[in-house]
């Protein structure tokens, strides 16, 4: 593996690569917020200046300033630490929940796609069915018949995110099925599985990276609008969607309190959309040409 690595930075498919991105000001935004916010995450026991669920009521509320440089909320808490500490959560819901939805709606699309008939039908047909309902709407459903908790609400969006995966996967294999080379490895007598594994799921993958990519972004929100309608972490949990919530009462006067974390998931869904955008014109054969 770290030999291919290796190769593919010295190939000339890398340096392609790194001439589509250089020549794109946005993907290179997108990266950079990612970047950043992935380093906070994972630095934040050292850069947090506080502790995030710390409360301090003698300075509860307090604008921005030097000691707080985002405030304190209304139990006196860091707004800065929390937002730090926040980043973490929502980059957990958005890989656990990506990863989820990536393996189970790729699996079920290629499936479908590759085998066609009455798996196919059947598979589609549920597929459909959960399409029918609007992304937030259904979540909040499923969050609501298990309970609040943040284990719950990465469950409720995995349920309703697979099937875009699904529609994605199948549609790339119903056009790779045909090609030459899956006739050719089925005369030769390659099973199924090889067929799947070998052949149709490295032609199929570029599309689905680019829609999981793009998934990120979609699924921070989504945990943010869970937590804010409280179907999701609930408090002291520094979540993004919690924090807003929190903050509301307060807009008018203290907006420092529901800005900065809306702020901060505003970054980070702009960063993963445009960075997926990226990718996408570097996958993309035409945008290559």
């Amino acid at each position: 593996m770290l030999k291919g690595a290796l190769e593919y930075f010295k190939s000339e498919d890398f340096r392609i690569n790194m001439i589509l991105i250089k020549k794109s000001p946005l993907t290179v935004l997108g990266i950079i917020l990612v970047v950043f916010l992935v380093s906070v995450a994972i630095l934040a026991p050292i850069i947090s200046p506080y502790d995030p669920i710390k409360q301090d009521l003698k300075h509860r509320l307090q604008p921005p300033s030097w000691q707080h440089p985002f405030g304190t909320d209304q139990l006196g808490r860091d707004i800065l630490s929390r937002v730090i500490w926040g980043s973490r959560i929502s980059l957990l819901i958005a890989i656990i929940v990506v990863a989820f939805s990536f393996i189970v709606g790729t699996s079920i699309g290629i499936i479908s796609g590759y085998f066609g008939g009455k798996i196919d039908e059947v598979l589609m047909r549920l597929t459909d069915m959960f399409m029918a309902f609007p992304r937030l709407v259904l979540a909040l459903a499923v969050a609501a018949a298990l309970g609040p908790g943040l284990f719950n609400t990465m469950l409720a969006i995995a349920f309703v995110s697979w099937v875009y995966y699904a529609r994605l996967a199948r549609a790339s294999t119903l056009q790779v099925r045909e090609e030459v080379y899956i006739e050719a490895a089925r005369a030769i007598g390659a099973s199924d599985k090889r067929i799947l594994f070998l052949h149709v799921l490295p032609m199929v993958i570029a599309p689905v990276i680019v829609q999981a990519t793009l998934d990120m972004g979609g699924t921070i929100l989504t945990a943010a609008g869970l937590g804010f309608l409280g179907m999701g972490a609930q408090p002291p949990t520094p979540e993004w969607g919690v924090m807003v919530s929190e903050g509301r009462r307060f807009i008018v006067e203290q907006w420092w309190v529901s800005t900065f974390p809306g702020l901060a998931i505003l970054l980070a869904t702009l960063g993963f959309n445009l960075m997926g955008d990226g990718i996408n014109d570097i996958l993309n054969v035409r945008a290559r040409r």
